[in-house]
């Protein structure tokens, strides 16, 4: 029997939650879901400038989840770069702080 996922604590959500070409509809194969957890890896490694250790601590999750939630967010933008579909934010295994932690991004 597998072990549960663990819930990734986050920050906040995105302000917006779709991207894509324009005029494009959502079409279930020219769309791509990118989780809330993976959204908030690229965050606060790409925008923040967090190591990926900084961003586990921050998640309360181990290293190594942040390592494969930063790469399949990563695959997912290039894919949706690259080949023109939608990309939507949404879902995951996740929880809202309540933004009073010191590491807060709030």
């Amino acid at each position: 029997m597998a072990r549960p996922r663990k819930r990734r604590r986050v920050c906040g959500l995105p302000e917006n939650n779709r991207f894509g070409p324009l005029g494009m509809g959502m079409n279930k194969g020219q769309c791509i879901t990118m989780t809330i957890d993976e959204y908030e890896t690229i965050r606060l490694i790409d925008l923040e400038g967090l190591t990926q250790e900084e961003c586990a601590s921050q998640m309360h999750i181990a290293r190594t989840s942040v390592q494969r939630s930063y790469s399949t967010a990563r695959k997912k933008i290039a894919e949706s770069l690259v080949d023109g579909k939608v990309l939507r934010i949404e879902g995951g295994d996740y929880r809202l702080c309540n933004g009073l932690g010191r590491e807060c991004g709030e």
